[in-house]
């Protein structure tokens, strides 16, 4: 670009001829770019370099728009060719050859731009085709579970996510397009499938619901207690079993069940209360004779005398009869505890007059005996050779003995009781 100051300005490449012709001057020589009669040439002059100054500002602007990347590279050749044929045949007066050169010197950044872009095409490219290889795979991997209503939702928002990315190469976009259409496809069939199995489970468990309600009617007036309480338990255990209904009716089978359930338990539980009410005498007979029992036996000291009163006891407990059933658990508890009191002092004695028991305990008071023995004569020793670390070391080794014969003698002492 030529400089622009007063002594090469615009107006030094134009003149103006007498009959008010303006020249503009070029490397290629002078061109005429109109004519204005009848003007000072000055003035004349002036108007072609306006003209030059207005593309001169058009220039600037291209080239700031140019190196900003506001125009895409396309855009901005084109925009350049444009304006480059508009200074090539401008009528008007100033360094046009600058305003072209600085045109042309436009191309290089062009250039690099275009790279850029394209560099910056592929990583994308790259970038989304990982992007919707991922979602594939997701895809893939939801065709082929079992969540029937979250998948639905995951399928909705992946295809829409999918829409909203931009195409990879054909081969690569439409072979990602294709596994993801598929996968799509095994699992709508795959859901359809299990929601028309569903289907037929749930009437063949309304008609099996109906079939257990029918049998419930029968029992509900039964009087045999203890059996029929055990075929309503056999009864809901089928239930169960048969798994839900339509959901629509599920519900209602559930509520009229229950009623004839309900009107069978509550008869037992008033023929029950009432026995349980006869029961009271003996449920105060057998804590009376519980608690006698304890205060004899427990803690069991003479083991014979202990295992003749238990006996006695239960004798007597058994002969009182049935008590109200909420108290057997805890009467039941009580005689256990008994019981198991008499078993463990039995199991005791037996221990203690163990006859291999006893020998073993025996053998190990006089092993340990000997080997104190042996180390009493080692610190002997050592003491009269004057090693006293030696002596040291026996002597702890000693006490180490001594004290597991004191607890086998311990031991064995329980023998001797």
């Amino acid at each position: 670009m030529s400089p622009m100051n007063e002594t090469a300005g615009p107006a030094s490449f134009g003149r103006v001829d007498p009959d008010g012709t303006v020249f503009v001057r070029t490397g290629d020589g002078e061109r005429s770019v109109g004519q204005i009669p009848d003007v000072d040439p000055t003035e004349a002059l002036a108007f072609y370099v306006r003209r030059y100054e207005a593309l001169d500002v058009e220039v600037r602007l291209l080239e700031t728009r140019v190196k900003s990347g506001a125009l895409s590279p396309d855009d901005a050749r084109a925009s350049v060719k444009g304006v480059r044929e508009n200074v090539l045949r401008a009528n008007a007066v100033g360094d046009l050859e600058a305003l072209v050169s600085r045109l042309d010197a436009l191309a290089p950044v062009l250039s690099e731009q275009s790279e850029a872009r394209k560099a910056e095409r592929a990583r994308q490219n790259e970038e989304t085709k990982a992007v919707k290889e991922r979602m594939v795979a997701e895809a893939e991997t939801l065709a082929l579970g079992d969540d029937w209503r979250g998948g639905v939702n995951r399928f909705r928002s992946l295809l829409d996510e999918w829409k909203a990315l931009p195409r990879v190469d054909r081969a690569a976009d439409d072979a990602l397009w294709h596994r993801f259409s598929t996968a799509r496809t095994t699992y709508t069939r795959r859901r359809k499938s299990q929601f028309a199995e569903q289907a037929a489970r749930r009437d063949e468990a309304k008609r099996a619901k109906e079939k257990i309600i029918a049998e419930a009617r029968g029992l509900a007036s039964s009087s045999d207690w203890g059996p029929t309480a055990g075929a309503f338990r056999d009864l809901m255990a089928r239930w169960k079993a048969a798994g839900p209904a339509p959901r629509d009716v599920d519900d209602a089978l559930w509520t009229e069940f229950r009623a004839i359930q309900d009107e069978f338990f509550n008869a037992r539980q008033s023929v029950l209360s009432e026995q349980d009410s006869e029961f009271r005498g003996n449920q105060e007979a057998k804590e009376a004779l519980l608690s006698a029992a304890e205060a004899t036996i427990l803690p069991v000291g003479d083991l014979a005398e202990a295992k003749a009163a238990f006996r006695s006891f239960l004798e007597k407990f058994t002969a009182i009869g049935k008590v109200p059933r909420e108290q057997i658990r805890s009467l039941d508890a009580r005689v256990k505890a008994l019981e198991t009191a008499v078993r463990k002092a039995e199991e005791d004695e037996w221990r203690r007059t163990d006859p291999e028991a006893r020998a073993r305990a025996e053998e190990t008071v006089a092993m340990l005996s000997a080997e104190i023995d042996k180390l009493s004569e080692k610190i002997a020793k050592a003491e009269a050779r004057g090693d006293r670390s030696a002596a040291a070391k026996a002597r702890d080794s000693s006490a180490t003995y001594q004290t597991w014969l004191d607890q086998a003698k311990a031991t064995l002492a329980d023998f001797n009781r």
